[in-house]
């Protein structure tokens, strides 16, 4: 593939054939029922060819349309399971890979941003990819001083086709929800509109992974490549030594596997921001790499993509969230009711009973209740179903608050990395981590 479909008209029409093809597959299936064949049996077969037809137009489209089925991908945990299974396959090929862009383009947007000479500074260069995600791919190459490096290319286009499709995408959310049930559509869409034009900028994303480079130099838990060189559209950055991702230990990770991944993947989480005033805002398990320890040194998680970072304005998570975090585990919901108010989560003229809330909140409290907590997909879909129920009382309480902007993209990070935490069905210490981490936890009540 030379290019990302760009013209505006195919990529539409491509997107719209999507639930047009669900409606189909129902219709066959319904006929299917009719005919004698198992009701489960039925729903499998319409769920697998949902999910085929689904997942493969979104990776081949690239841009607005892969990410969001990686986004996707990270709440995949959180529907039934007998929509997730079909679903699951090819969910997680999205979190790894895509289908690349040819080797003449890839050339072409080497000399683009970095001139004619690129050659004498990346002086060896493997034109097939190693990966290949929602806005560009990644070389394997060598830097001139010896240096292995990864080079990550951005598609020609990628700008266009991401709002493209993310509007359109939107414009789709209804018939969306029928091929993922449970997931907003148009919300998720709206909320990647408004992060991709930073994470278009490959300069940006250099100052991020720069800094967080340097904050965990010397981690005995975390590697994060140094940055080389960068442009607007390509970047250059040591090259991780990694195979495998979380995906893998998500697909047949053992037990001891998974506790001690997740409870690094979760640690991290809140050791960022404490350590650089930055969150990593995309939490899908491609981006978490598996690093071995070599000489007696223990195995460390290797962290990628800083396209989407929150920077946070009080230099670390806000102190908000560990305070009511911590007040709401001492039951106190009257307290809870009146801090929300203070911070604007709800609005004037809105009345909300302690009670109502305390049964709204309970459920996400309770994995800093305990000394550890196993996450867990059914876990997760239990959190979900509490809101599906039309008139259920905690569905209307979600309505009633309000999440002001800056917690947009937080509450969106923290949310998928719970997802990703419950896929990997971990036990960590959570409430171990917000006390030593989450500003504001620690607040006498």
């Amino acid at each position: 593939m030379a290019d990302l479909p760009r013209r505006a008209v195919t990529r539409t029409a491509r997107l719209a054939s999507l639930p047009l093809g669900y409606a189909g597959r129902t219709a066959l299936g319904v006929g299917k029922r009719l005919g004698g064949a198992p009701a489960e049996a039925v729903l499998t077969e319409v769920q697998q060819r949902t999910a085929e037809q689904l997942f493969r137009t979104l990776g081949e489209l690239k841009g607005g349309a892969m990410k969001f089925g990686q986004a996707l991908s990270i709440l995949e945990g959180a529907l039934p399971e007998e929509l997730a299974a079909p679903y699951r396959e090819h969910l997680t090929r999205l979190q790894d890979s895509a289908p690349p862009m040819s080797t003449a383009v890839v050339h072409q947007q080497l000399v683009r941003e970095f001139g004619a000479g690129w050659k004498r500074k990346i002086v060896e260069f493997d034109d097939t990819p190693r990966a290949a995600a929602s806005i560009g791919q990644v070389h394997r190459g060598r830097w001139v001083d010896g240096t292995p490096v990864a080079v990550k290319i951005q598609y020609p286009g990628a700008d266009q086709a991401l709002m493209a499709d993310l509007k359109q995408i939107g414009r789709l959310a209804r018939a969306f929800g029928g091929l993922v049930p449970g997931i907003d559509a148009r919300a998720l869409a709206q909320e990647l509109q408004e992060r991709v034009v930073e994470e278009l900028d490959y300069r940006l994303e250099a100052e991020a992974q720069s800094a967080f480079a340097a904050a965990f130099r010397d981690s005995e838990r975390y590697v994060v490549p140094d940055v080389l060189a960068h442009s607007q559209r390509v970047l250059v950055t040591e090259w991780l030594d990694s195979p495998t991702s979380l995906a893998r230990v998500i697909d047949e990770g053992s037990v001891e596997e998974r506790d001690h991944w997740g409870y690094l993947y979760a640690r991290f989480m809140f050791e960022g921001p404490a350590r650089t005033g930055m969150l990593h805002a995309d939490p899908h398990p491609g981006n978490f790499r598996l690093v071995p320890g070599t000489d007696g040194a223990p195995d460390r998680l290797g962290v990628l993509d800083y396209g989407a970072v929150a920077r946070l304005p009080e230099g670390g998570l806000p102190r908000t969230l560990g305070r009511l975090m911590r007040i709401a585990l001492h039951d106190d919901y009257d307290e809870v009711v009146a801090a929300l108010r203070e911070e604007g989560f709800i609005r004037p003229g809105i009345r909300i009973h302690p009670d109502d809330l305390r049964a709204y909140l309970g459920p996400f409290v309770e994995p800093a209740r305990s000394e550890s907590f196993r996450f867990s997909r059914d876990f997760m879909r239990e959190q979900l179903q509490r809101f599906q129920e039309p008139g259920h009382p905690e569905a209307q309480i979600a309505l009633r608050l309000n999440l002001p902007p800056e917690y947009l993209l937080i509450h969106r990070t923290l949310v998928g990395s719970v997802g990703v935490l419950c896929q990997l069905e971990a036990e960590a210490p959570f409430g171990a981590l917000l006390e030593d981490l989450a500003p504001g936890f620690d607040e006498p009540v």
